[in-house]
């Protein structure tokens, strides 16, 4: 089959990020042809002019649409594409040259109808960006819960940088209304189908996050939250590993209260963690500052996740809440 691809990316009021996007798409070394559609989720700072600018270096369209998140924006947006396989990206990502060639080259390698790529800290990002992609993307960290391994059937694709086949995209109709969980339900939900999945770790993009410590901290509570949820939905996902956050939280505070009575071993195992963290951090980015700022990175991403996950838990599978009435905030409304 010969592959026509459909870039899609949703936009929220962020116009600065488009315009790097796309910049970062003028400077693709490639012969294939591809099309981008940019499709805009009720922002009130538009793209519009940004994307405009664009029309003559690219084949670009531009969609407005009523708010309703990222994923409704995302199926928005392959419905209205005219490839055949898409590849969804967020805003704030910028493309390293040679990415569709990557792109091109693992799936004719290996043909799945959805893959997924890894992000990586671009040398231009600030030190916080550089601290937290580290502490997002470390097999020590919950960046290896995130499935960054090269895996098929078993990888969970993350729709800031993840390719969709059509076919794949009719069968599942695409992604549901939860956010964030909507890529690893969507996944899930392909493997269901007896669609593959898998990680194609050349085709990597630099992922900007544009965010700060609390921001952080909210980011990964939500994803803590999500977990259980999908848990309860395809029960047959679960795995022993999306505990260990809480277990390191659990077991951080009770190494601090062990000092009371003056046994320091909990202690000292965190510090040995944490060293090992700071150097790894060190040898991947080569920047002592970045490297320190990635411990309270660790720390922040572990409490974030760890308390969300424990307390979606409780709700989901010891309380029997439903999730949609206990949390709201983590669903975008049906249109």
């Amino acid at each position: 089959m010969q592959l026509e691809f459909s870039f899609i990316i949703p936009v929220y009021n962020r116009p600065d990020e488009t315009q790097e996007l796309l910049e970062s798409f003028v400077g693709l070394k490639t012969d294939t042809d591809f099309e981008i559609v940019i499709v805009e989720d009720g922002s009130t700072l538009s793209s519009k002019s940004i994307v405009d600018a664009f029309k003559n270096k690219l084949n670009i369209s531009y969609y407005f649409k009523e708010n309703s998140g990222p994923g409704d924006s995302r199926n928005y947006g392959m419905q209205r594409a005219k490839g055949n396989y898409f590849i969804i990206l967020d805003s704030d990502c910028i493309l390293p040259s040679q990415y569709l060639s990557e792109v091109e080259k693992g799936l004719e390698a290996n043909y799945v109808d959805c893959f997924g790529g890894p992000d990586a800290a671009h040398q231009s990002f600030t030190n916080l960006q550089k601290a937290i992609n580290f502490s997002m993307t470390s097999f020590i960290t919950t960046g290896g819960i995130r499935g960054n391994k090269k895996s098929v059937d078993t990888f969970e694709p993350r729709s800031f940088n993840m390719g969709l086949s059509k076919v794949a995209f009719l069968a599942s109709s695409g992604f549901g209304r939860i956010h964030p969980g909507e890529d690893p339900d969507l996944s899930i939900r392909l493997w269901n189908l007896g669609f593959k999945t898998t990680l194609i770790p050349e085709a990597f993009v630099y992922h900007k996050r544009r965010i700060s410590w609390s921001n952080f901290y909210k980011q990964v509570h939500k994803f803590g939250m999500v977990r259980p949820i999908l848990n309860s939905w395809h029960p047959s996902t679960k795995k022993i590993t999306y505990w260990f956050p809480t277990l390191f939280c659990f077991g951080f505070v009770f190494s601090i209260l062990l000092l009371l009575v003056n046994i320091n071993f909990g202690l000292i195992a965190y510090s040995l963690y944490f060293g090992v963290a700071l150097l790894l951090a060190l040898i991947s980015t080569k920047n002592i500052v970045v490297s320190i700022l990635a411990i309270p990175a660790i720390i922040i991403q572990f409490f974030g996740y760890g308390y969300g996950f424990l307390k979606s838990t409780i709700a989901v599978s010891v309380l029997n809440k439903d999730p949609e009435n206990h949390f709201p905030k983590l669903f975008f409304k049906s249109k």
